[in-house]
């Protein structure tokens, strides 16, 4: 018996050390390679640059006057609307110059995709924001209503100020 209970007890340690080692290689398999998170942020930039382009061109299609510019490179990949307008008061003359700019950051180490937004209207800033999560746990939903809400946001803001 005694025989027995060694054999069992070597082959209950092997179990666990085979264990312990497929939950070690399962753990590496899942977590993502730098390659893959750079190829992962590449196909979120490339869509959510998209859903940038057509929210802030719906924008400046709303208000005449305004220009619209592609963003990218070091400051990222977007889409921004501006105008500039002169306005004359009792005989001074004042530049006022709007923008609404939404782009995706570059790739960084810190691994996360950023979506950064800033609105001016007047040569007042009214929001500048940033919202990023791990590239791994993006859920490109919300990163599309964050979108559409700046969007959105930047034209009652401006409609409110503009008209006064």
């Amino acid at each position: 018996m005694s025989d027995d209970f060694e054999s069992r007890l070597e082959s209950a340690i092997e179990r666990g050390r085979r264990r312990a080692e497929y939950q070690a290689s399962e753990e590496r398999r899942k977590e993502l390679s730098e390659e893959d998170l750079k190829r992962l942020h590449a196909s979120y930039r490339l869509t959510l640059s998209e859903k940038i382009e057509k929210a802030v061109q719906r924008v400046a299609d709303h208000f005449p006057g305004f220009r619209t510019e592609s963003v990218f490179g070091e400051e990222g990949w977007g889409e921004a609307c501006y105008r500039d307008d002169l306005r004359l008061d009792a005989g001074k003359r004042s530049n006022l110059y709007s923008r609404l700019e939404i782009a995706i950051r570059p790739y960084s180490d810190l691994r996360v995709l950023d979506l950064k937004g800033k609105g001016t209207v007047l040569n007042r800033e009214i929001f500048n924001r940033s919202y990023y999560a791990k590239i791994a746990d993006v859920d490109p939903d919300e990163f599309s209503q964050l979108i559409d809400t700046w969007a959105i946001e930047y034209a009652e803001l401006y409609a409110a100020k503009s008209s006064a």
